[in-house]
Order: structure tokens, then sequence, then C-alpha cells
């Protein structure tokens, strides 16, 4: 029963927290420039260790040269280094792009799959990469669990000191409703950023969530 009303309240908790984010930020999306699926699926690699802007800079030059799935499956992951070094770890992330659109191109005719077991297949995908897709291209319910989410939920006491990315995601399921999952987590980045800091003191006499927040003011 304790466990029951403990649930309980961490859903009604989400309904609070859903609503008032909603009104804060109602135009919050991806931070991440694209405009096609394989695009997206490029700069989340690319976004791993660096910030969502510097991805937004470096992916032009990259898409300059190679302007489409093919174009860019023909290159090698050398040339697709040379480009992408500035975003970090451009070895391995080279490497994972350059292999990733050869199967889109060998196995999906150029698309991105709409499957999720499917794009965990795909080289240098992970669960938040899987999500991010799922939820902003194809409008299927995700849970996007990347710092800012995995940070924000612990404080405002939807989850208890779990910091595993899979495991939040698998307790978030549990209390978010499925069409507000996506949409949830962007804002959860905006209001990471803007007020709900990582690296300064949290600002919370700023904050739309305070007075529910479990951790507001300490």
């Amino acid at each position: 029963m304790a466990k029951e009303n403990t649930e309980q309240k961490k859903k009604k908790l989400a309904l609070k927290l859903i609503e008032r984010l909603k009104e804060a930020y109602p135009e919050a999306g991806c931070t991440l420039d694209y405009d096609d699926a394989w695009k997206l699926l490029v700069s989340v690699r690319l976004a791993a260790q660096c910030t969502d802007a510097r991805v937004n800079v470096v992916v032009e030059k990259l898409y300059e040269k190679y302007p489409d799935v093919a174009a860019l499956a023909k290159a090698t992951p050398e040339e697709i280094e040379v480009i992408v070094r500035p975003c970090g770890l451009g070895k391995s992330k080279a490497r994972d792009i350059s292999a990733c659109m050869k199967i889109l191109q060998d196995e999906y005719q150029g698309k991105v799959p709409s499957d999720f077991d499917a794009l965990l297949k795909l080289p240098g995908v992970g669960r938040k990469s899987a999500n991010l897709i799922m939820g902003d291209v194809f409008g299927k319910p995700a849970i996007v669990t990347d710092t800012h989410c995995i940070r924000l939920v612990n404080r405002m006491g939807l989850v208890d000191g779990i910091k595993e990315p899979k495991k939040v995601e698998m307790a978030l399921w549990k209390l978010i409703p499925p069409k507000e999952g996506s949409d949830f987590c962007h804002r959860l980045v905006y209001h990471g950023r803007e007020i709900c800091t990582a690296r300064t003191k949290p600002h919370c006499e700023q904050c739309c969530v305070s007075d529910v927040c479990a951790k507001a003011g300490i």
C-alpha cells in the first residue's frame, strides 16, 4: 500500500510539473537543427560530450559536402573526422556515422527506421538517441534521459537517487503520460539550462515549480 501511495503521489507531481513547464516553455523542442531524420541521427551522435550549439555549426559544413545519406555513406571515416573533429571524440564519432549511413543506404533505402529496436542496432545509437528519434521524427512516445533530465527529475522528486539513464527512463515511463514524454524531456533541458542549473546554484526564486519541487531551496 505504501508503494502504491508513493507512486500515486509521484504521478500527481508529474502532472503538475508537466503543466507548469508547458506554461513556462510552450515552444520547447529539440535544440539540434535538422530537416531530415538522418540529419538528427548524425547530430545526436555528435552531441555526445558536446554542446548542441556547436554541433549545429559543425553539421552545416558536413552537409554542404555530403548532402544526403548516399553521399555520406560513400565518405570514409577519415574524411568525416576532418569535419566533425571540433565536436570532440572525432575518430569514434566519424566511425559510427560512416557505419550508420552505410547501413541506412544498404538496408533501409536511405531512410531512418521507425522501429526502436532497429534504431538501437545502428552504430553509435543508444536508448537516449533512439528515443529522441522516435519522439521528434516519428511522433511516438519517448523518454529522452539526457543529463538535464536525470538531474532534474531526481531533484524534483520524480525519482530517488537514480542516476543510470535506463533506470531513470523506466521509472519515468510509469509516471509520465506517453503523449507528454518527449516534450516534457525537451522542457527539462530548457529549464535545466536557464533555471535549475548544474554549474551554479539553481535559481529557485525564479522557478515555476519551486512550490512542488522536493529540493527547492536546498
